[in-house]
């Protein structure tokens, strides 16, 4: 039979010493850790130098480019705003420019309106009166009246509120009346005009003018200067039959 030791300790098992025994530093060991180390500590110094450098040089050649491109792009918004500078100031000019015409276009257009008897008008003139109870005024002496009020300046004239006069308006006689550009007008004959007062009046009562006709003729005639005449009767134009606007 076996005794009682054999029991207690298998063979096979190491004992509490034999551990301590392997695990007890040997001088080879501690001379594996300390190369092991040196290696280690040298291998992490020159990866961290390397890794330095390249950084630096990279972040230096990225900063000379981005200056670079930063000069550039400076150089190409400035030509861009003086382009853009230029074409604001010439469109500005033209703009003026075609204000000013257009104002001009405007008041060329409301200038031949007024001429041509197709808008009404305002302004400082005269308003003369003939009366004439004989009924010896005709068209004859009214057209003489118009062209003298157009020779002392008239830039506009109306016969009894209705007759607008122009360039194209014709007087003819009809029975009692008078017929301006077909239109009846009666007796007593008022004429309005526009232009400087004090000139259309004088030209009114000039010796051997207006004035003395009518009352050669047993009428009379009365002026009144006024600050203000507005004249809204509008002329009948008739589209020409023959005239053409040269090309």
């Amino acid at each position: 039979m076996p005794d009682s030791d054999d029991e207690a300790t298998p063979p096979d098992e190491p004992t509490g010493q034999g551990w301590r025994e392997s695990l007890r530093p040997t001088f080879p060991r501690i001379l594996v850790a300390v190369l092991l180390a040196a290696l280690a500590f040298t291998m992490t110094v020159q990866i961290r130098q390397d890794e330095g450098d390249d950084y630096t040089t990279a972040r230096g050649a990225e900063l000379v480019e981005l200056l670079k491109g930063l000069d550039a792009a400076n150089q190409r918004l400035s030509t861009q705003i003086n382009s853009l500078t230029a074409t604001r100031d010439d469109l500005l000019t033209s703009t003026r420019r075609s204000a000013d015409a257009q104002k001009q276009a405007r008041d060329r257009a409301e200038q031949l309106s007024i001429l041509a008897g197709t808008s009404g008008a305002t302004g400082p003139g005269i308003e003369l009166t003939i009366e004439d109870p004989d009924k010896a005024i005709d068209a004859a002496s009214l057209l003489y009246a118009v062209e003298e009020l157009r020779s002392a300046g008239a830039e506009a004239i109306v016969v009894n509120g209705t007759a607008r006069v122009v360039a194209q308006t014709y007087f003819l006689d009809d029975d009692d009346a008078v017929r301006i550009a077909g239109r009846e007008v009666t007796r007593p004959f008022v004429i309005e005009a526009i232009g400087d007062p004090a000139i259309l009046a004088s030209a009114m009562r000039f010796l051997g003018g207006l004035t003395d006709r009518v009352n050669n003729r047993g009428g009379t005639v009365s002026v009144e200067e006024r600050d203000r005449v507005t004249i809204t009767a509008l002329a009948d134009l008739k589209s020409p039959e023959y005239a053409r606007p040269t090309s």
